[in-house]
């Protein structure tokens, strides 16, 4: 049982990995040159500082669900391994909620504060960051079930149910 416990901890894992670094590098190559009016625009990533948080979260994230299956089960470490998970999960769904955000202005503007809609001039960029939020969406939910499975774990041994 103990390893059927690991196996379904370590695929959940790589799968977090996985859409954290997927949405990670789909962030980091959303960029488009367009010219409006004879005027260049450029839109990059790095202009918003919430896609850059998102970069980051999700590197971190890709860096610390590798970190951890090499974390003996029933250690010392293994103990703060749900906490960090929670962290982790918190900063994801912040992050995930500040490119939503943005993302959201971007596609259709705030005529209450005069903002305009951009992804009708830079339609690569907008879904490049629309695909990032996708991949960013599949890694919280990843997330989410490792920490309801986790939650499971310890929680069993605790349990006369059974």
């Amino acid at each position: 049982m103990a390893k059927l416990h690991r196996l379904i901890s370590v695929v959940l894992r790589l799968a977090a990995a996985g859409a954290a670094a997927a949405a990670a590098i789909i962030m980091v190559t959303s960029h488009e040159t367009t010219s409006i009016f004879g005027i260049e625009i450029e839109a990059k990533y790095s202009y918003t500082p919430s896609f850059v948080f998102f970069v980051v979260a999700f590197a971190v994230t890709f860096a610390y669900s590798l970190l951890v299956l090499f974390v003996r089960p029933g250690s010392t470490a293994s103990r703060l391994v749900l906490l960090s998970d929670v962290i982790v999960g918190m900063v994801l769904v912040g992050a995930v909620a500040a490119t939503g955000a943005i993302a959201h202005i971007g596609r259709n503007g705030n005529t209450h504060a005069g903002w305009l809609p951009i992804c009708g001039q830079v339609r690569a960029y907008c879904s490049h960051v629309m695909g990032a939020l996708i991949a960013g969406f599949v890694s919280l939910i990843v997330y989410f079930l490792i920490i309801m499975y986790s939650l499971h774990a310890v929680a069993e041994p605790l349990c006369s149910c059974h």
